[in-house]
């Protein structure tokens, strides 16, 4: 590491963000703690004590806080540090705000995507949106492109914002698992509206009934659940598309899965989507978000035109017709994540930006 990137080791940063479990943004923010030189101590708003006890058992200085006076007394105590805030959500960023513009913190927005499908989801993004542009917001880091588009749409200056998109630290390489039979495609994710559960099944559906070697299985938990439950039943098809829950660990799912399936309405750069490159599986995707900014058309994956669950079953059909070309994407997709979305050297980027915000806020 160079010389002016020395002062980061020592500088300290309160990230905040309220959760509901281990999901995308949280596995984004456990390995940025771990790559980035600097103090780090998350704050929770709201969160499962499981998810503050994986932070701590991953060596992470992670603690919940009772409210926004309990933030604001946390902030106090540690003012002389002259800690910069990082959040990460919308009840973060609002939190963070308040605190950062009380006592005069350094503020640095994370903005990993929108679910803007609600009345109060579309006020809370165009509350995002406005807090950014005010003078207590320091930077504004984009996970994608498309989000970064966003606030320049809402005139938040340019000057503000950066597009860092999420990393993956190096992992061994997986091994599929062998003496399979049978083709088995994936969803993994929140059994939720936003991730398009429903529409995964558009598509799975009506290619189990055509490919009697095809499987699915549904990784994750949600409201959506059991009404996922019912139309799989309905279709005569619970044998063959399960729905095992939530998984604290990918691993063994990895060496069996043949595809990942994106079926998201809305998205940043999707955590689940560089893991299954980096694990050597082909992913067939909706064009949403960030996923168009990672992953090229029958080069590195497939994609569909968003909500088009038709073209997302076609795509899906090819990487079962043609397993050369699959194993063809699936090498690209390798070579791509390595290539463009190693946490080594986005931590570096992360690095700087804390840095040079950090100097400026105390200028």
């Amino acid at each position: 590491m160079n010389a002016a990137s020395t002062p980061s080791v020592a500088l300290p940063i309160i990230h905040l963000l309220s959760s509901g479990g281990f999901y995308g943004a949280e596995r984004m923010l456990l390995d940025h703690c771990l790559a980035t030189p600097g103090q780090h101590q998350v704050l929770f708003l709201d969160a499962p004590p499981a998810l503050i006890e994986r932070f701590r058992d991953a060596g992470v200085d992670a603690c919940g806080c009772a409210g926004l006076g309990g933030l604001l007394r946390h902030l106090h105590q540690r003012r002389n540090e002259q800690p910069l805030i990082n959040t990460h959500n919308f009840k973060g960023l609002l939190f963070g705000w308040v605190g950062a513009t009380l006592l005069r913190l350094p503020l640095v927005i994370t903005q990993h995507g929108f679910t803007p499908r609600s009345r109060k989801q579309k006020f809370y993004t165009w509350l995002s949106l406005q807090l950014c542009r005010t003078a207590s917001v320091n930077k504004v880091v984009c996970v994608a492109e498309s989000i970064a588009a966003l606030h320049r749409e809402a005139r938040v200056r340019a000057e503000k914002l950066q597009v860092i998109p999420n990393g993956l630290p190096a992992a061994q390489a997986l091994q599929p698992a062998a003496n399979r039979q049978r083709w088995l495609a994936g969803y993994v994710g929140r059994l939720s509206s936003e991730k398009g559960p429903d529409l995964f099944l558009d598509a799975l559906i009506a290619l189990c009934h055509q490919h009697p070697q095809l499987d699915g299985v549904m990784l994750g938990d949600g409201p959506e659940r059991e009404a996922l439950q019912t139309r799989i039943a309905a279709a005569g098809l619970q044998q063959r598309i399960r729905l095992p829950g939530y998984q604290t660990a990918m691993q063994g799912w990895w060496q069996q899965l043949d595809a990942l399936v994106i079926s998201s309405r809305t998205e940043g750069t999707p955590m689940i989507l560089l893991e299954a490159m980096q694990a050597g599986v082909p992913v067939v995707a909706f064009a949403v978000g960030g996923i168009p900014d990672v992953l090229q058309d029958r080069h590195n994956g497939l994609l569909a035109a968003p909500t088009d669950t038709a073209a997302l079953a076609r795509q899906l059909d090819t990487l079962l017709a043609e397993p050369k070309f699959a194993a063809q994407l699936r090498d690209n997709a390798k070579r791509t994540q390595q290539d463009r979305y190693d946490l080594k050297a986005l931590a570096e980027h992360w690095s700087q930006l804390y840095i040079h915000t950090a100097r400026e806020a105390r200028a």
